[in-house]
């Protein structure tokens, strides 16, 4: 009984284990690391297909399916916290405001930011548009900074896949 249980385990912590990993690989494909990509992929499969051989060599046992599928389920939850909390990447927020600009940015800049203002034309008359690129983890502070400074404020944010230049700093954390 007990080597049963155990087995099941096995197969559930593989399954988290090798789904993660899969969620890492990906995210490594997509920021152009090919390198690291393939070396989590390694590790991903052999992983993996211990898990499978497990599941295969019984498959009449609904606990080692059950075991696999739960695996599954909760490898795509702990892969996806992981990647939010290491955050990897560059981002660049857009934000539109219709004006005075001066306190936001000045606020933006002492906590680290660097700004760029541009003037645009709104349906409604000139608006100031500020770029902003960051560092990925560092999104949360820029919502605390802007939050509540502009009911009409409008902010948009995009994944940076390449930089030279410009002014990056630590995010100051106050």
């Amino acid at each position: 009984m007990m080597e049963l249980f155990l087995g099941y385990l096995f197969i559930f912590f593989a399954r988290i284990t090798d789904v993660s990993l899969a969620t890492m690989r990906m995210l490594m494909i997509v920021k152009g690391k090919r390198t690291q990509a393939a070396l989590i992929g390694f590790f991903e499969v052999i992983i993996y297909i211990t898990a499978l051989g497990k599941v295969v060599s019984g498959l009449s046992d609904i606990g080692n399916l059950l075991a696999y599928a739960l695996g599954f389920a909760s490898g795509n939850y702990v892969g996806s916290y992981i990647e939010e909390k290491i955050a990897l990447g560059n981002l660049t927020a857009q934000i539109v405001v219709n004006e005075g600009t001066y306190d936001l940015t000045e606020k933006l800049r002492k906590y680290g930011f660097g700004v760029t203002i541009l003037e645009g034309q709104g349906k409604d008359g000139i608006r100031n548009i500020l770029n902003i690129t960051l560092k990925r983890k560092d999104l949360n502070k820029l919502h605390e900074i802007i939050e509540g400074y502009d009911d009409k404020i409008f902010i948009t944010v995009s994944e940076t896949r390449y930089i030279k230049g410009g002014y990056f700093s630590k995010i100051k954390k106050k």
